[in-house]
């Protein structure tokens, strides 16, 4: 078996390369007192994926025709969205 002698654990940063901590960070930080726990971590540190939208679209099932299905799957990339407008239009909205 081969060894590995690469130091593959992650490096600690040294003070001066730390980010700062905003408010924030101390807000979501896991509190602890010695080996007791005052008050979990809520989330992560930074914030990850997309922010939130302020209409987020809502995922329904729907059972339609195999034709109109077929009709829209045509059109290709963006078919899920002509259905969507189609329904906008036809209910006036």
């Amino acid at each position: 078996m081969n060894k590995n002698d690469d130091d593959t654990r992650r490096r600690l940063l040294e003070e001066d390369e730390a980010p700062p901590w905003t408010a924030e960070m101390f807000d979501r930080a896991e509190i602890r007192q010695g080996d007791v726990l005052i008050r979990p971590a809520t989330g992560t540190v930074t914030r990850r994926g997309r922010p939130k939208l302020e209409n987020p679209k809502r995922q329904v099932t729907l059972r339609l025709d195999a034709d109109l299905v077929d009709h829209f799957r045509q059109m290709g990339r963006g078919w899920q969205g002509q259905i969507n407008a189609a329904l906008r239009k036809a209910a006036g909205v």
